[in-house]
């Protein structure tokens, strides 16, 4: 006689394996989504060019000192044309130029006026940079800030992140001069807690912000 067929249980790891490779499906599909970055830890910072003296800049303010000269003695800010005023000298072309440039210039048209001047320029205020902030964060953007802020102090002048913020997935999109853009990658915990490369990184002009 034969024997009764026997009724197989469904196997329970079917399910569990389907499980599990729709949760890497996932995974690979997120971690594509993100695009191409390099964490901030990796970044090459492109090295400075050979003279980085400081450039004047339309809008720094500038302090100037003529020895034993009182009334010229001044401050000025750069006008968007790129000049200063000047006791005696009307314009002057300041922009472009570094500090001492400058002084070397203006003391030498001094010397109509006065025998032996001695000038020194100084940066009493630079000029605020713009970057742009955008995605889950509470002010969305353009933003003047200071020359060498940290990103961490940006986060926080633009209000911090949303809801729906992933801390984890914060970005800065810069390109410079002659290269490709590039996009830098951090951890809002790494900035907290000064772990890395992060809370050194300066942000530049022309930088974008993305928190995803």
């Amino acid at each position: 006689m034969p024997s009764p067929l026997r009724h197989r249980q469904p196997s329970s790891s079917l399910p569990l394996r389907a499980l599990a490779c729709a949760a890497l499906l996932l995974l690979v599909s997120g971690c594509r989504g993100l695009g191409k970055y390099v964490w901030v830890d990796e970044y090459q910072e492109k090295p400075p060019p050979p003279d980085a003296s400081y450039r004047i800049a339309a809008g720094d303010l500038l302090n100037i000192r003529v020895w034993n000269q009182e009334a010229l003695t001044t401050q000025a800010r750069v006008r968007d044309d790129g000049r200063i005023s000047l006791l005696f000298l009307d314009d002057v072309e300041a922009a472009g130029h570094s500090p001492a440039i400058l002084s070397q210039q203006i003391q030498t048209r001094l010397k109509d006026y006065i025998n032996h001047p001695v000038v020194t320029v100084a940066l009493e205020q630079a000029k605020p940079i713009k970057v742009t902030m955008v995605g889950e964060i509470n002010r969305v953007g353009p933003l003047e800030i200071e020359p060498n802020s940290t990103l961490l102090q940006v986060l926080a002048g633009a209000g911090g992140f949303t809801e729906y913020a992933h801390k984890d997935r914060v970005f800065v999109m810069r390109q410079d001069e002659g290269a490709a853009p590039v996009r830098i990658r951090f951890r809002y915990d790494d900035l907290i807690h000064a772990e890395g490369r992060a809370p050194a990184f300066r942000l530049r002009s022309g930088d974008v912000v993305v928190v995803e």
